[in-house]
């Protein structure tokens, strides 16, 4: 039963990338991953969004040999793994080549906090990671994208920075379950075309203060969080 809701959770994810129109085609991919089985659900390759269907996921052990599914896995599953395995507290991941976000990618640039929308969800600008060496695409390509992630992540809590822009790629997203990384994906993108029209309308704008940064985002995690209703 496991692993049956864990695809089911995982389809509507990538379903909801399609929805927020933060891919198309075939690009881009969500995740999931059930901790308690070490198993982990993701998008086969190339088939197209709007074929999917909860069966169709591929479910892999954290060292990528398949358990359940016909299909192939996503040509990202190395990324994922890799993920999975260095940030212990995300349970899902998603991939897109969403304009704005990707164009920030492409450039090699973080993206500046420029208020509070940016705010609510990254203690910080959006990490960018450094390029990889030619040895390093030549050989074990997604795997090293995921070790570059990791390389850059050495010194930023996951949970604060939840996501990444790879150099010359495009964002990876994670979060507490696959919906939320599909949620960060959606926001992402949001802000980043934000910082983009920000910067087209002054192109000397400056982040917003530490202080109201911290304000936007402490307000809404960690132990002094305010921000929704209490649950208990």
């Amino acid at each position: 039963m496991i692993v049956k809701s864990l695809r089911e959770e995982v389809l509507e994810a990538n379903l909801e990338l399609v929805r927020r129109g933060l891919v198309i085609y075939t690009f881009g991919n969500a995740s999931g991953i059930s901790r308690e089985q070490g198993l982990v659900a993701i998008k086969p390759s190339g088939v197209p969004y709007d074929a999917l269907k909860p069966e169709d996921l591929v479910v892999v052990d954290l060292d990528g040999k398949i358990v359940e599914g016909s299909l192939r896995p996503s040509s990202d599953l190395a990324t994922h793994l890799i993920l999975y395995r260095a940030f212990k507290q995300i349970n899902g991941v998603a991939h897109t080549h969403s304009s704005c976000a990707t164009a920030w990618a492409q450039a090699k640039k973080e993206i500046p906090c420029f208020g509070t929308t940016h705010a609510d969800y990254f203690c910080g600008q959006v990490p960018v990671t450094r390029p990889l060496r030619p040895a390093e695409i030549r050989s074990d390509y997604e795997a090293n994208t995921g070790q570059v992630i990791v390389e850059r992540f050495k010194k930023l809590d996951p949970l604060q920075f939840p996501a990444v822009l790879v150099s010359g790629h495009a964002p990876f997203c994670w979060g507490e379950s696959p919906s939320a990384a599909a949620h960060i994906a959606v926001v992402l993108e949001e802000f980043a075309n934000l910082a983009l029209k920000t910067i087209s309308i002054d192109s000397k704008a400056r982040p917003i203060s530490k202080h109201l940064h911290e304000k936007h985002f402490f307000r809404k995690h960690g132990k002094t969080a305010t921000y929704g209703q209490d649950n208990t």
